[in-house]
């Protein structure tokens, strides 16, 4: 017979289900809320502190487990738009954890026992070497997918707003992002064209795709009431002078600002590589 102790128990399952849920949102470079991991990382304990009642033991089935999982993911990330993405990094995270912590009892000659429950004398040293070695091994493996992920490329939510219609994408903050507002020195917003296209009601179907044509499209679109487009000079690698179509929106919101009457430059490409971001900021914003 197995005995478990409850405290340490709870605030072991309490700590490992926090650190893998701030682990996945940090390696998959998604804003971490301490507050929604906190919360996911309860119902993740609460959910194994039933599962050891005799009466509660259907939840050791594995779709109750996969259940208890998906309702921490919701509860750290449900308002992401990249929650699935989340749960992918976060269900290999728990897997690379589990495997550290069944190497370690191996390399120690203790057994493996049940309820949830590896190791018993591993201790909290066990537990912290193994949360290093599976979060060490897959920052390695997967550091060119989230290569901005770091301060200097930090991905961010940021939230544009015209008139009552509002888009929220997630941007990378870019210090090669030096574009200025010619009228007011602002930084410039760079934005995938067809990310805000909710916010142009206007454009009744238009395909964005003219935006590689600014100049000919600005013509057309000179005619619609209320549209505050431009145009803006740009220099790029292998571009000595462009020319961006620029909207100036209401509002833009991101962590930490808010900034009226910014100008958004539409871009007519993604302006990322594997679509993990849909805009840019400067170092600035």
């Amino acid at each position: 017979m197995t005995e478990v102790y409850l405290d340490s128990f709870v605030l072991l399952n309490f700590l490992v289900n926090c650190l893998l849920l701030m682990c996945a949102g940090k390696l998959d470079g998604e804003p971490v809320h301490l507050g929604g991991c906190g919360l996911g990382a309860f119902l993740g304990t609460a959910y194994a502190v039933l599962s050891l009642l005799p009466q509660w033991g259907f939840l050791e089935h594995p779709v109750c487990k996969a259940a208890a999982a998906v309702f921490m993911l919701l509860t750290a990330y449900g308002r992401s738009e990249r929650l699935l993405r989340i749960g992918g990094v976060f269900l290999v995270l728990a897997c690379a954890f589990g495997g550290g912590l069944l190497l370690l009892c191996m390399l120690r000659g203790e057994p493996t026992v049940g309820a949830g429950v590896l190791g018993p004398s591993l201790g909290m040293r066990g537990i912290l070497i193994a949360a290093a070695l599976s979060y060490g091994c897959l920052s390695l493996l997967l550091r060119g997918e989230f290569s901005h992920a770091g301060p200097r490329g930090e991905l961010v939510p940021l939230t544009l707003i015209r008139e009552d219609r509002k888009v929220t994408l997630l941007a990378l903050r870019d210090t090669g992002n030096t574009l200025r507002d010619p009228l007011t020195g602002h930084p410039v917003v760079v934005v995938e064209g067809e990310k805000i296209r909710d916010l142009l009601p206007e454009l009744d179907g238009q395909d964005l795709t003219a935006l590689s044509d600014p100049v000919a499209l600005l013509e057309g679109l000179s005619a619609k009431v209320g549209m505050r487009f431009q145009l803006l000079p740009y220099r790029a690698v292998g571009v000595d002078c462009g020319l961006l179509l620029a909207l100036r929106v209401d509002r833009v919101e991101c962590r930490g600002w808010r900034r009226r009457n910014c100008l958004t430059a539409l871009s007519p490409t993604p302006v990322s590589d594997g679509g993990n971001y849909s805009a840019l900021i400067g170092a600035e914003g």
